[in-house]
């Protein structure tokens, strides 16, 4: 089989496709004919060993995947071959096979296409994790979403408005808050144009949000932070931007708002139970039409340095997908 490996840490030029073993499944594991992998700002971060997980050189990246079960161990029962399946792994996803546990696997729902299969799990978990587990997102409440055109910045979109939250999203272009329109935001703030400030000063009536939803960090978050509603809740969910930001915590005292904290990575770790329940809710509003994974671009194996370069140049709206066969 061929996948794309990760022999030093580097940019996402320095990665190899190369020829490999086939997969051989272990007790409790499936292999799995990856049909569609979902392409995410940690994979960037990943190959250049600069975010918080680690993997041991040389690797396959990418962690979601969407495809049908090649083999299983003799143990496994609850899948067998042939059976379309989600699969969210720490690495081995830009690869034509994949080697998963069992309990990982999520089965695809009758009608579901592999590439929106791919797309759902990161995006849609980190911030269904985020808006509901964490800040508690209330019919009526306003949400700022800072990089509200990336994958977590859209899917954010959609589940703030199947809770019936006003969404005001921020984008650095005309184009990428177009995007985010079509998708259900109610204010657009272009923040390469206006000032930050101001403009969620107007949106919210001078209140504030109650929760701002931030995958971005660097320069643009103080000046939303500073603009919270009393009581809001500050999400941190990543750095884009490549900055971490400093806040002064007085602001948090002045606002009586919190910080909170968001690594869906760990969540699904620590429990596995609620973040199955939560990918339950979320492939239920799929079917409903309440959310809908938008992707952009699609990139073959040869192709995946490219699709990551790509998403760590911020040309990437909602998602994009490697196809592997």
């Amino acid at each position: 089989m061929k996948a794309v490996v990760c022999e030093a840490w580097g940019a996402p030029d320095t990665l190899k496709v190369k020829e490999l073993q086939d997969l051989q499944p272990g007790p409790g594991q499936v292999v799995i004919d990856v049909q569609a992998a979902g392409v995410n700002f940690p994979d960037v971060l990943i190959v250049q060993g600069k975010y918080q997980f680690k993997p041991e050189l040389p690797f396959v990246p990418g962690s979601e995947v969407a495809g049908i079960i090649r083999s299983v161990a003799n143990d496994v029962t609850t899948f067998k071959a042939g059976d379309k399946v989600i699969a969210f792994t720490p690495t081995g996803g830009f690869g034509q096979q994949l080697l998963a546990p069992a309990q990982a696997l999520i089965p695809m729902p009758q009608g579901m296409d592999f590439e929106t299969a791919a797309a759902i799990t990161l995006t849609y978990g980190t911030s269904y994790h985020a808006i509901v587990d964490r800040a508690k997102l209330e019919n009526g409440e306003n949400m700022l979403i800072l990089g509200a055109a990336g994958g977590v910045g859209l899917a954010a979109i959609e589940i703030g408005k199947a809770l019936g939250a006003r969404i005001i999203a921020c984008a650095s272009s005309d184009e990428k808050l177009e995007v985010c329109r079509q998708h259900g935001a109610d204010v657009l703030i272009n923040y390469s144009k206006e000032d930050l400030r101001e403009a969620v000063k107007a949106a919210t009536g001078g209140k504030g949000p109650d929760v701002i939803y931030d995958p971005v960090g660097g320069e643009y978050t103080e000046p939303a932070f500073r603009s919270i509603a009393w009581g809001g809740r500050h999400l941190v969910v990543g750095f884009a931007n490549g900055e971490i930001p400093k806040l002064p915590l007085n602001l948090t005292l002045l606002k009586g708002a919190s910080l909170m904290g968001v690594f869906w990575g760990e969540f699904t770790k620590r429990n596995p139970k609620g973040n199955l329940a939560n990918m339950r809710q979320l492939l239920q509003w799929l079917h409903e039409g309440k959310i809908k994974p938008r992707i952009s671009g699609r990139y073959k194996l040869e192709e995946a340095a490219q699709a990551l370069n790509d998403m760590a140049a911020r040309k990437v709206t909602g998602k994009v997908v490697v196809l592997p066969q």
